[in-house]
């Protein structure tokens, strides 16, 4: 936790009351709160908010509800969609030292805070040490250390090579010192902030705020003059919305989803690929974990059981892409797949004769009921699967049918959030469905750092960390330890690394790759232009994904 409810403060993070009237003043396009656009230049968008807000806008804040991004700015912006160089924002350049262990960095000579006051290196220098001092902000966990070689230039000290580490912390959000510095930001909630960014805080009630542009921005007074963001009462609620034209932008699901402009003209879907969905096992009897499933010929026969092609149409609405057997996530990432990878994706549709092949070979027999069997042992295994997740509990009853075409008996346990949560960390679970998440920038070495390295690995009974499945290699593990000692623009030495732990994963399978997942979102091409697309797909398009919903909102521009 942050912080503690009990505890904390209301805070004006304002340098004057004079100010604040300035700065803080109402939408000027309108100030509806009710999701209605009241004019071309008020984007209303919806994150899924169900229930008032609250207000808070400390970016440190695991209640906040907004800023991140759109008031308070890092010193670069990365792109987790596609592979591309760092966006300067307050930072204009960036170099490591041959070792990895300086990074010297170049900050803009032309931002200001929106109270008037400069940007400066010591307010770079502040924002670090604060993460340093309180550990329970540090989400990136930065170590190092941090000066001010002049106003314009920082440099970053560490004991040891982080070249991998760089854009977790060259994405942090930066504060004013000068106001800051009499914030405890693990505690206090912000009521006024006060950023460098492209957009005030304007109107705020518990059913909506509004963003305004900040008209002396560095980069230029936005198109896009107002953003009012809603609360609602559920993706029904939001899927009304965009069947009234009421919202302009959500990242969710509405009914046929694919005849999205065909129903609803002024408006379009784009679907992105992150989230990897997996059957993730207990797979490792050497680290306690029990059943079928921590045979490697189980999984495999489970990978090549699959009709993916039906999944993603019963379970999915077609939303769903495909998915690499390297997790390497594909188009973006598909130049670090191996070529000595055989089947760099995922098959399609089912291939019970392999299935039954890699079973067999395994010492598995089909017995009268059609399941196989091995040493008295049923090849039968139980799915865990949240209450309510509807998608993967339909997913769950297509691939127990898939299943028991290739001799597999399937079984879904649903339960609580919590419970499922507990059942991964402490290995108490056979199968799982469940999805991998990307790193901050598009590069496999995030998903095999999270979910491959044993150190976040524990025995059943212990409490693991992202790799709940108990994999367990050291030649993975070599494998990582030389990569994070490797710039990320060092694509010929890094390759050979990248084969080795692909080797290791496609052989093991320790997540059963089942499908990419689809982040859909809907928005309004009438009324506005510069969303991003398959030709210049510039930020991940989701509209509660801050930091790429800003620089989204930059782009935009009214429809004349």
């Amino acid at each position: 936790m942050f912080f503690t409810s009990h505890s904390r403060r209301r805070l004006t993070a304002m340098a004057g009351v004079a100010t604040l009237g300035v700065l803080l003043a109402a939408c000027s396009a309108g100030s509806a709160t009710d999701g209605s656009n009241a004019d071309g230049a008020t984007l209303v968008a919806y994150t899924g908010q169900s229930g008032d807000y609250q207000i808070n806008f400390n970016p440190f804040s695991p209640s906040r509800i907004g800023g991140l991004g759109t008031i308070y700015e890092p010193l670069f912006f990365y792109n987790k969609a596609a592979v591309s160089e760092p966006v300067p924002l307050l930072a204009t350049e960036q170099a490591w030292n041959e070792a990895g262990t300086e990074l010297t960095v170049t900050l803009r000579d032309d931002a200001s805070w929106s109270d008037g006051e400069p940007f400066t290196a010591d307010d770079v220098v502040f924002t670090f040490g604060m993460l340093v001092d309180h550990p329970a902000i540090n989400s990136s966990g930065f170590d190092g250390t941090v000066e001010a070689v002049d106003d314009t230039h920082v440099k970053f000290t560490f004991d040891k090579p982080v070249f991998v580490k760089g854009p977790d912390f060259m994405a942090t959000p930066i504060v004013p010192e000068h106001i800051w510095k009499d914030i405890d930001p693990e505690q206090d909630v912000i009521e006024e902030p006060i950023g460098t960014g492209a957009y005030l805080l304007g109107d705020y009630k518990p059913q909506a705020f509004t963003y305004t542009a900040n008209p002396d921005y560095w980069g230029g007074e936005p198109e896009l003059e107002n953003i009012r963001f809603v609360a609602l009462s559920g993706n029904q609620a939001g899927a009304d919305g965009i069947a009234a034209g009421t919202i302009d932008w959500q990242t969710g699901p509405i009914p046929d989803i694919q005849n999205t402009n065909k129903n609803f003209p002024n408006y379009e879907h784009f679907t992105q690929w992150q989230s990897q969905m997996v059957l993730a096992t207990c797979s490792s009897a050497d680290m306690g974990c029990e059943g079928p499933q921590t045979d490697p010929a189980v999984r495999q026969a489970l990978y090549y059981a699959m009709d993916r092609t039906q999944l993603n149409s019963l379970a999915f609405e077609e939303t769903a892409g495909e998915v690499s057997p390297t997790f390497a996530l594909t188009p973006n990432q598909d130049a670090f797949i191996s070529a000595a990878i055989a089947e760099p994706i995922a098959p399609m549709s089912a291939d019970v004769g392999k299935a039954t092949e890699l079973l067999e070979a395994a010492g598995w027999a089909k017995g009268d009921d059609g399941i196989y069997a091995k040493d008295g042992e049923r090849l039968s295994l139980t799915i865990e699967v949240v209450t309510g997740w509807t998608d993967y509990i339909t997913a769950l009853d297509v691939l127990t049918s898939q299943a028991k075409d290739a001799g597999i008996e399937l079984n879904a346990a649903q339960s609580s959030w919590n419970e499922w949560t507990d059942k991964k960390v402490n290995g108490n679970f056979e199968l799982a469905i469940d999805s991998l998440w990307q790193g901050p920038v598009s590069d496999p070495y995030y998903v095999y750092n999270y979910f491959f390295d044993s150190g976040s690995g524990a025995k059943v009974g212990e409490a693991a960390g992202n790799n709940f499945a108990r994999f367990s290699s050291p030649t993975v593990d070599s494998a990582l330890a030389e990569l994070a000692t490797m710039p990320l623009d060092d694509a010929a030495a890094r390759q050979p690394y990248f084969d080795t732990i692909q080797a290791e994963i496609v052989a093991d399978m320790p997540y059963i790759p089942v499908l990419t997942g689809g982040t859909t979102s809907i928005w309004n091409i009438a009324e506005f232009s510069g969303w991003p697309s398959e030709e210049d797909l510039y930020a991940f398009p989701a509209v509660w994904s801050a930091f790429d919903a800003a620089e989204i909102f930059k782009r935009l521009a009214p429809q004349d």
